[in-house]
């Protein structure tokens, strides 16, 4: 039987509620090690689910362009800037007259960082990397980036922004991939 992801985090939430009413029964204290067993971990004790929602009306070609297999962003027609995400407002000249370009994809890697402790809802991932790149139209991007050894990540190495089905949770999203392999 395949469990679905939502039956999984319920299974995963009531276990971990589980075991961390037995650590503050047994120590006094929320305190419990991470999956890993490296670092002391303060558990609150009050359950906050979140989920929300935002308009993204204005915005809503960007989403559509993840769709057709591209990304976009939004440049002033003012100023010339780039948004990246896409912003419906120039902050800078207090415009919205905004062009939609799509990104070239094209990019340079600035920085990037190896997430080895994850949130309970990245639980399911294996460790991942988050990076920042110098696209070629002159704006930043945030997003995962795909390697097979994140030993052969490299700060200036060329990558190209991808839109990719992100599993198990199925919604498209954009990610890097190295340009050189």
């Amino acid at each position: 039987m395949v469990m679905s992801l939502e039956a999984r985090y319920e299974e995963f939430w009531r276990q971990s509620i589980k075991q961390l009413n037995e650590v503050v029964k047994a120590t006094g204290l929320p305190i419990a090690p991470d999956e890993k067993g490296q670092y002391s971990l303060w558990y609150d004790v009050r359950e906050m689910r979140l989920r929300f929602s935002i308009s993204v009306e204005r915005i809503k070609r960007f989403f559509e362009g993840l769709r057709e297999g591209k990304v976009y962003t939004t440049r002033c027609k003012r100023c010339g800037r780039y948004y990246f995400p896409p912003q419906a407002d120039c902050p800078y000249c207090k415009a919205s007259d905004m062009d939609w370009v799509e990104v070239s994809g094209e990019g340079e890697l600035l920085t990037y960082t190896i997430i080895n402790t994850k949130p309970l809802t990245y639980s399911h991932y294996p460790d991942y990397v988050v990076a920042i790149a110098r696209m070629r139209e002159g704006f930043n991007v945030l997003a995962w980036l795909r390697v097979d050894d994140s030993r052969k990540v490299r700060v200036g190495m060329k990558v190209k922004l991808q839109v990719v089905k992100r599993e198990p949770e199925g919604y498209l999203t954009y990610e890097f991939i190295p340009a050189e392999q």
